[in-house]
């Protein structure tokens, strides 16, 4: 028994794997079922042992970006001790940084992929790109820079709009970066601009 349970576990990855791969060069729309299970060397009949249809691959998938995105950004619990022991170049510098090393894997480069093809087509594409990246994101933001002004790091402005005039540039040039990996073209320049918007930010907000 526990051979085939380890057995059903190693098709069930490899079904997910196959699919995120799939799913990002072609979309969601652009994979049949039996394409999936050809890639993966089993009947399609097989496949409904592990997941009921496509749509429950795509919302395994989903969740496990989520699972990896969130560990993009520290628990709130330990901000503290981040905050009073980073400069304000380290801290912004290190999230960047965390967000490079997280696009940077295969499989997570594979997720934004078909995110942003999926976003206008699936509510919980949908769902996952404007609340747990961009509103997760701006809420975090808003609680570092409370923090950080409480500190006495940065001169008093309301933490929301800082957290907006920060990160939506962010936004529009990890947007840019992902594309320009996606084309594997050369992202120097970006990930330049990205720097210089976190120095330029700083240098305004700092006392």
């Amino acid at each position: 028994m526990k051979q085939t349970d380890k057995s059903k576990i190693s098709t069930k990855d490899k079904i997910l794997d196959v699919a995120l791969d799939l799913f990002s060069q072609k979309g969601y729309m652009g994979v049949s079922v039996r394409e999936i299970t050809r890639e993966v060397g089993i009947k399609e009949s097989s496949l409904y042992n592990h997941f009921q249809n496509k749509d429950e691959i795509l919302e395994t998938i989903f969740n496990l970006f989520r699972q990896e995105f969130a560990k993009t950004l520290p628990p709130i619990t330990v901000l503290d001790d981040i905050l009073a022991s980073s400069t304000l170049e380290g801290f912004f510098e290190r999230g960047f940084q965390n967000f490079k090393e997280h696009i940077n894997q295969p499989k997570n480069e594979k997720f934004w992929r078909i995110l942003f093809i999926e976003q206008y087509r699936d509510p919980m594409a949908r769902e996952i790109f404007l609340y747990d990246i961009i509103k997760s994101t701006l809420d975090f933001l808003e609680i570092v820079f409370e923090k950080l002004i409480a500190l006495g790091k940065i001169k008093k402005m309301t933490p929301n709009l800082l957290a907006s005039e920060y990160q939506y540039p962010m936004f529009s040039m990890l947007a840019e970066y992902n594309m320009l990996r996606f084309d594997q073209k050369d992202t120097s320049d970006i990930e330049r601009k990205m720097k210089d918007h976190i120095h330029f930010f700083i240098s305004t907000v700092k006392l």
